[in-house]
């Protein structure tokens, strides 16, 4: 195995708009390049899609510390209340929009967002598991508007990018880890990046707990108990 302590800075280890670390590599480079371009988009509307745990919700989160958007879901895109939806700088991220397809309610409030959006001069970030042009949208206007826009993808973690990131998980804790624990964890946990947050955590909180190292045999302890306690 290469030297794990590397691997951030060999996919570009950086500080995204300086806001918030974020580990750059293939998947995610044209995504990072677009929101930092941001004000400058072409269009009223970005869509970042790609697979639950690829890192779409991280970036959101970057801009909108940047942006000082508020975040949306499917459930506020209430007709009645498009008007004060959008935040000072006359942006707001909208998560999981892809759901909206096929409610008209919801669809037709979007299209409005989308329109005053556009005439204030401001933008929407729309995340989504699937590029528009697969989305099942009743209303033609509103499916135009958000096939025309750019629309980037990004893929779940590789294997280096994954490393990658338990390593400066670890990292950030002040936390040192053996190869061979990254390596474990590499097949013992759920390849995305949440998952990675969470189970660096857990494996964290429970060594200052218990006052011991982590080590494989602490990780499976720790992730695979034998005894579960069943419940009441």
């Amino acid at each position: 195995m290469a030297d794990l302590r590397q691997l951030p800075l060999d996919l570009g280890h950086r500080s995204a708009m300086g806001e918030a670390d974020f580990l750059v590599a293939p998947g995610n480079a044209d995504a990072v390049a677009w929101l930092d371009a941001w004000p400058d988009w072409p269009a009223p509307a970005l869509v970042l899609y790609g697979p639950p745990g690829c890192g779409k919700s991280h970036l959101a989160q970057v801009w909108r510390a940047r942006s000082r958007a508020p975040l949306l879901g499917p459930e506020d895109l209430d007709p009645a209340e498009v008007p004060h939806l959008l935040g000072p700088t006359r942006t707001a991220v909208i998560d999981r929009t892809h759901e909206i397809s096929g409610d008209t309610a919801r669809e037709r409030a979007l299209l409005h967002l989308y329109n005053i959006t556009k005439e204030a001069g401001g933008q929407l970030l729309l995340l989504a598991h699937y590029a528009p042009v697969n989305w099942t949208l009743r209303l033609p206007d509103l499916r135009s508007r958000l096939v025309a826009a750019p629309a980037v993808g990004m893929a779940a973690p590789d294997d280096a990018l994954l490393m990658a990131v338990l390593v400066k998980l670890f990292d950030d804790r002040q936390v040192r880890v053996g190869e061979d624990v990254i390596a474990w964890l590499m097949t013992h946990t759920e390849r995305s990046f949440d998952s990675a947050r969470r189970t660096v955590a857990l494996l964290d909180r429970a060594a200052l707990a218990a006052k011991k190292p982590i080590t494989v045999a602490f990780c499976r302890q720790v992730l695979e108990p034998k005894d579960r306690p069943t419940e009441s």
